[in-house]
């Protein structure tokens, strides 16, 4: 007989306080010499808690999505700003130095779906950001901060994946040029060339959307 399977540990600690589901978390390193990170969590309700680890309680809440729920957090390599992802359809640049909790800039999203929006360093100040598309099956690629469209990336006629459920931009190390896997909700996933806008391959995963 196969042996049971270990139970999970046990946690080091709860935090509490969000007063409604948490929809995203992300480690944040935190402003340069700030010390211990920080966890961020962003709910429902439409708030973003940032946690202290070390006194595990909440230093700081940023209410920027009108009250719909918080999809993705990711920091930028500065160190102190961070995008939020709202069912508001708005992507938010927050600047956390020094105690700062402001929205600096925001863009709307063109896409009803679900899917999470992903970026790519590109220097000091720079990033690519992915994020669904104004059609239905499209990823928009944009240089960030100036919102500069790089490309619309769309499939073939005749491949009719669905929406894009996941993005995730990547750089192999062998190559400057940027890449692009991407999840749709027939189950299949397709790795983009971004700089020659085409599709490299096209894997059929699983049955039912790639999350």
């Amino acid at each position: 007989m196969a042996a049971s399977p270990l139970p999970p540990p046990d946690p080091r600690f709860v935090l509490r306080g969000t007063q409604s589901a948490v929809h995203a978390l992300h480690f944040f390193g935190g402003a340069e010499g700030q010390g211990q990170p920080l966890l961020l969590s962003g709910s429902l309700s439409g708030l973003v808690h940032i946690w202290s680890l070390q006194t595990r309680r909440a230093v700081a809440t940023l209410d920027g999505h009108r009250g719909q729920c918080v999809t993705w957090l990711h920091s930028l390599p500065q160190g102190h700003q961070l995008l939020s992802q709202g069912r508001d359809l708005k992507l938010c640049l927050w600047d956390l130095a020094e105690g700062r909790n402001a929205v600096v800039d925001s863009m709307h999203l063109e896409s009803m779906g679900f899917c999470r929006s992903t970026v790519l360093a590109r220097g000091q100040g720079h990033w690519m950001l992915a994020m669904p598309g104004r059609g239905s099956d499209e990823v928009q690629i944009l240089e960030m901060p100036s919102k500069t469209s790089v490309c619309t990336l769309k499939p073939e006629a005749d491949a009719k994946p669905g929406m894009p459920m996941c993005l995730e931009l990547w750089q192999a190390e062998s190559s400057p040029r940027p890449l692009l896997l991407a999840g749709y909700e027939d189950g299949s996933v397709a790795l983009w060339d971004v700089s020659e806008r085409k599709v490299c391959s096209r894997v059929a995963c699983h049955t039912e959307p790639d999350p």
